[in-house]
């Protein structure tokens, strides 16, 4: 497509070449009698067609498209102005450490609650955000309104924010992290970064010369769904986390002798990097036991409390 190609041609910046990618949808309508806002919403439609066939392409608006991806490409389109409209709040959720049965920190979960649709789940809006690159401003205001509400607990309390890989292939986030610091006052050590593997992935290097960055200032780094990848064992030995979060699924079949052995080995991991062992997912008193039989030394989870919008200190 000549638009495409024209866009992507390449543009010199300070001595750098820079290439820009676009993806199109296209919706065309005839007769005078063609509505313009439905013309936009099929148009949105089939961009986010072309944006899940791999982006830098288009694709022309079908009426058989599924609804699905009408249903998603409405919500990106919703997403646009989530920041402004005030839809979007954090949950916290607890994470106790199992020797003392006492509440270290939160885990940050944010919430969307659309005017129409009502509550969204992260599991289908942080995709959109992520695929569309909305997941930065997003991420950065988690960030800021985290340490804003953390900087007023009791000093030996952490909070524990998610950051996307999107997050990292944008440049900023380090200066988006000090600056939440900064505004807030939060001391870095009571800010913890969860990384999944996906984020080591994409460049490992580069990902783990940024963590050493935000360690050097204190920040605390978070391995969090470790043993869904495949290359988790490798990382580890690259990058001294500060915790290693074993995958919920772990948990849920913990009483199968060959997921526990995973659990126990990686139990040891920690042990001998130094790195707490948090156990996601907790829902019964007796993955409670087990966990705590295998060695894992924080949990998190249902059984302990769901997320809650705030965290008050009990008296």
């Amino acid at each position: 497509m000549p638009v495409i190609e024209a866009i992507e041609t390449p543009i010199a910046i300070d001595g750098h070449s820079v290439r820009i990618s676009t993806s199109v949808g296209i919706a065309t309508g005839r007769g005078e009698g063609a509505d313009a806002a439905r013309l936009f919403q099929n148009a949105d439609v089939a961009l986010y067609r072309a944006k899940a066939a791999g982006r830098n392409t288009y694709c022309f608006y079908e009426a058989e498209m599924e609804p699905k991806i009408a249903g998603m490409a409405c919500l990106e389109h919703d997403m646009q102005g989530v920041l402004k409209s005030g839809g979007l709040s954090l949950d916290y959720q607890p994470v106790i450490l199992l020797a003392t049965g006492n509440i270290v920190g939160f885990e940050v979960l944010m919430r969307w609650e659309h005017p129409i649709r009502g509550k969204v789940p992260p599991s289908e809006f942080i995709p959109i955000a992520e695929q569309s690159g909305m997941i930065v401003c997003l991420g950065e205001w988690a960030l800021v309104e985290a340490c804003r509400e953390a900087a007023s607990w009791p000093e030996h309390l952490r909070i524990a924010v998610n950051v996307s890989a999107v997050q990292f292939r944008q440049p900023g986030l380090e200066e988006s992290v000090r600056r939440a610091l900064a505004s807030s006052g939060l001391p870095a050590d009571r800010l913890e970064l969860e990384i999944t593997e996906s984020v080591l992935v994409q460049d490992a290097q580069a990902v783990i010369a940024s963590l050493r960055r935000l360690r050097a200032i204190g920040v605390r780094i978070a391995l969090d769904d470790f043993g869904t990848g495949y290359s988790s064992l490798s990382y580890l030995r690259q990058f001294p986390f500060n915790k290693i979060k074993i995958d919920r699924a772990f948990v849920h079949d913990i009483d199968d002798p060959n997921t526990a052995a995973i659990v126990r080995a990686v139990v040891g991991l920690g042990e001998r990097v130094g790195a707490a062992i948090a156990a996601e997912g907790v829902e019964t008193e007796e993955q409670l036991n087990r966990v705590r039989q295998e060695g894992c030394t924080e949990v998190q989870g249902y059984l302990v409390s769901p997320p809650c919008m705030r965290w008050t200190r009990r008296r």
